[in-house]
């Protein structure tokens, strides 16, 4: 036989070889070749035909088409869902003395609404007049039970019931967190976790609530070193990522007292905006000064006078208004 014969031979067969008839499923024997996990070298090179043959064989086609698609646990991680869902019991909030969505012309949202004013202005302002961080609020009091977890809550809420923004509430009193508590809801992973390294990203312990607009990232487990952790590099990391990641974002923090903890004091640094909540007939000219003097670097330092029986004078339906510097509206009555 010819060299030329030979040749036309063999591009029959190769041609053959390649046909699929119409209506037929693929051989078995090409679809166990599939089922196989591609060699190393096999997903490196190019889907290119080997040498003497200008069609690649079935089963090569195959290889190919598996190392191009990416595996299931390849996904982006952006893609998947982060942080969970959980429901708090509203009518239970309002029952308590909270502030509840469903109820927003009640006395205590009224009192709120004209509390979270300056702070709202103070966090958007624009041009000269800004404020560095102004969307980090803390919330604390120079001494426990002052009443610091029920405000914060209540301005948190408050808040997410405005039209233009999202509020992520942080219970950032580490040593004793009670955000979850109030809001009658199991401990669960949090700040703590994120900063020791447990927990590789923030929005796997980030809640969804049922009230829109509102977050919560809980405290998380205890931890020894948490005040070195709230001053390290991967808190200034994280409070610039809840800041700038959104524009329309306000972050509460609970934070601990201030003269009983040291937490508080490396918190307010990264704070734009501190409230102090003093509680009327109890905390002193003296503990105020001196929660005053802990926090002064921070630009904005505020007061709220909680548990008070008397109303501001001229209040509007009884409530006070137009706190700043000096002056401080009044909440209702709460147990510490």
């Amino acid at each position: 036989m010819s060299i030329i014969e030979k040749a036309v031979e063999r591009l029959d067969r190769l041609k053959q070889a390649a046909r699929e008839p119409d209506g037929e499923q693929q051989p078995a024997a090409v679809v166990v070749e599939s089922a196989r996990a591609p060699s190393p070298s096999a997903a490196a090179a190019p889907a290119a035909a080997p040498k003497g043959d200008r069609l690649a064989k079935p089963e090569q086609v195959i290889r190919t088409a598996e190392a191009a698609a990416p595996a299931a646990d390849d996904a982006p991680k952006a893609a998947r869902a982060v942080g969970r869902s959980i429901r708090i019991d509203l009518e239970r909030l309002a029952a308590r003395g909270f502030v509840t969505p469903d109820q927003p012309r009640s006395s205590i949202a009224e009192e709120f609404r004209i509390i979270k004013r300056p702070l709202l202005r103070n966090a958007t302002d624009a041009g000269p007049a800004a404020i560095e961080s102004g969307n980090l609020i803390m919330i604390t009091s120079a001494l426990p039970g002052e009443g610091k977890t029920f405000n914060a809550i209540n301005l948190a809420i408050s808040m997410a019931m405005e039209l233009d923004y999202t509020v992520l509430l942080v219970d950032a009193d580490v040593s004793r967190p009670s955000v979850l508590r109030e809001l009658g809801l199991p401990a669960q992973r949090g700040l703590m976790d994120v900063l020791s390294g447990e927990v590789p990203d923030l929005g796997d312990v980030m809640l969804r609530t049922n009230i829109d607009k509102l977050s919560i990232l809980p405290a998380g487990m205890p931890h020894q070193r948490a005040t070195e952790l709230l001053a390290s590099e991967a808190m200034t990391s994280m409070l610039a990522q809840m800041a700038q990641r959104y524009s329309d974002r306000i972050i509460v923090f609970d934070s601990p007292p201030v003269l009983v903890t040291t937490e508080s004091r490396v918190l307010a640094t990264h704070m734009g905006q501190v409230v102090i909540v003093v509680e009327a007939e109890r905390t002193t000219h003296a503990h105020v000064r001196q929660a005053l003097a802990t926090v002064d670097s921070c630009p904005v330092r505020l007061m709220v006078l909680n548990k008070s029986r008397e109303r501001a004078v001229g209040g509007y339906y009884g409530y006070g208004y137009g706190y700043g510097y000096g002056q401080t509206p009044e909440t209702r009555p709460e147990a510490a």
